[in-house]
């Protein structure tokens, strides 16, 4: 009896799709689903830490990432966030107009040169920011102690630096590395008495 091929060619101004993916199989020997899903649904209950409180002020998750990098990076440029965020200018516009708006950011201009928008975090910004550092950083230290603690940590920070695209790896490290230094200077600084904190920043 003849095989009865069930396959229907592509319709009509659809690509053409790998063989491997249209007959259903994955091109690994040893598919990572179970991995795939739980990154998922990790990742969707880690984001969904700060809903609450962003629902309060009409915010969604893109300004969430927005005040993060700001608070981060005080003093850094749109052009430097939109790199980060990857997002359409436009997108950032409105939620930065947002944030400005209710007075979590303060958008000024450069002091060589006044077309630049430098960002900061208001008071009222850097408080809410916090929280949401604070929210975050009990579930990543749950899970930590879950794990059995110890390595557990630079275990899961090499994980996750492995999951980004090697050519992204070094800029990335290094804009982490220089936003700890910066907030651990900041903090000294702080703790001096007559010495005021010097403002952080990507340069």
């Amino acid at each position: 009896m003849a095989d009865i091929n069930v396959s229907t060619p592509p319709r009509s101004g659809e690509a053409e799709l790998p063989a491997q993916t249209r007959q259903g199989t994955a091109p690994a020997a040893d598919p990572m689903v179970d991995l795939i899903e739980l990154l998922f649904f990790a990742y969707r209950n880690f984001v969904s830490d700060p809903d609450d409180i962003l629902q309060r002020f009409g915010f969604g998750r893109a300004h969430h990432r927005v005040l993060h990098f700001v608070n981060r990076h005080p003093g850094m440029r749109v052009t430097d966030l939109l790199d980060i965020l990857r997002i359409t200018k436009q997108s950032l516009g409105r939620v930065l107009r947002e944030l400005v708006d209710q007075g979590f950011i303060d958008s000024r201009a450069g002091s060589s040169d006044r077309r630049q928008r430098l960002l900061y975090l208001t008071p009222k910004g850097e408080t809410l920011a916090r929280d949401f550092v604070a929210l975050q950083s009990r579930r990543i230290e749950r899970a930590l102690a879950e794990c059995g603690g110890g390595d557990a940590r630079e275990n899961a920070r090499r994980f996750l630096v492995s999951m980004i695209d090697p050519e992204d790896r070094g800029p990335i490290e290094k804009l982490i590395a220089r936003a700890d230094r910066a907030a651990e200077e900041s903090a000294r600084r702080a703790a001096m008495p007559g010495i005021a904190p010097r403002p952080r920043g990507l340069g």
